[in-house]
């Protein structure tokens, strides 16, 4: 009589163990979601993560069945927020708002930011990208981004930038003019940006980088004038306004993009339910226009095209930054 090898038991045993696993595992996928969904904005209320995750959120809830609800945690710019998501269960029930800032500016502006966009999150979608608009004082001497970098340089220390703070798009973007063009210009730093438009409109401060739809009330008003925006393509409502590219004389290009993240080792099955969830949502008309707020680009790539977009700007901007001389914290 042939004995079977004790190794061959033990083979079957663990082929039961991986069974029982991945039936546990799918069951849990199936029964998905059984209780509230965590969406977390690492921002105040109000500003692009916070959009994001109210529009997606309400939709997914309606599509689900389930409360997806937000919180708001700021700290440390975008850093606790994000942090505390990246350290949750992942079970997917916690969902973090991610984007240019906090997965891809931070990790060339803070030295430990503690979380690596890579390796600590699954991207889920991207779904949506914002350019900023240079607007300026009425009263400037220039009128296009060619004639103020004439102007900086011939008359050094007498421009300067509004900034929403170090850390900001904003404040990015005016360092990056500034270091990019060689051109001896102040950076004002301000907590927010109503301020600066306070100062703008009251002429103590001649310049600023903000979010293209925050900036349109200023220029259909004719209160502030445009020079660039700084998306790859003209915003579609406002096509008169020049690209910095095309300006010819800085080659500078940056989008403020959003999307949906959950921590990685979030079960895979999970992890495809919620990207068809989200492409179901983003074929809604109202949560396209929602997201777009008249300047916005809605995205629409899939999963390689996102982990090739978001690879590539975490390797882009430390490294654009760095050559700016912006160093981390």
């Amino acid at each position: 009589m042939n004995r079977i090898h004790p190794r061959f038991f033990a083979l079957c045993q663990g082929c039961v163990s991986i069974l029982v696993l991945l039936t546990a595992v799918l069951a849990h996928a199936q029964d998905y979601p059984n209780k509230p969904v965590r969406i977390l904005a690492p921002s105040a209320s109000g500003g692009g993560f916070d959009l994001v995750a109210r529009v997606l959120g309400a939709k997914l809830s309606e599509q689900m069945g389930r409360q997806f609800f937000i919180e708001n945690r700021s700290g440390g710019g975008t850093l606790l927020g994000t942090q505390t998501i990246a350290r949750a269960p992942a079970d997917g029930y916690h969902i973090v708002v991610g984007g240019l800032s906090n997965m891809a500016l931070n990790m060339g502006l803070y030295k430990q930011p503690g979380y690596d966009p890579l390796s600590d999150f699954i991207p889920l979608r991207l779904v949506v990208s914002h350019s900023y608009t240079l607007v300026g004082r009425n009263d400037l001497p220039f009128n296009t981004v060619k004639e103020m970098m004439s102007y900086a340089r011939a008359h050094p220390g007498k421009l300067n930038f509004g900034t929403s703070g170090p850390g900001t798009g904003q404040y990015i973007l005016a360092s990056l003019m500034r270091g990019l063009g060689k051109l001896d210009l102040e950076l004002v730093p301000y907590k927010g940006a109503q301020p600066v438009y306070l100062d703008l409109l009251g002429g103590r401060v001649d310049l600023f980088f903000d979010n293209s739809t925050t900036t349109r009330t200023f220029l259909e008003s004719g209160q502030l004038k445009p020079f660039a925006v700084s998306s790859r393509e003209r915003a579609p409502d406002a096509p008169q306004i020049p690209t910095l590219l095309e300006t010819g004389v800085i080659d500078l290009e940056m989008e403020t993009w959003f999307g949906l993240f959950v921590p990685a080792k979030t079960p895979a099955a999970i992890v495809d339910r919620l990207r068809k969830e989200i492409d179901i949502a983003m074929q809604s008309p109202d949560v396209r226009k929602k997201l777009q707020q008249g300047s916005g680009r809605i995205l629409q790539l899939n999963t390689m095209e996102t982990e090739a977009m978001l690879k590539s700007e975490v390797s882009k901007w430390p490294r654009l930054l760095r050559t700016v001389g912006i160093t981390q914290e």
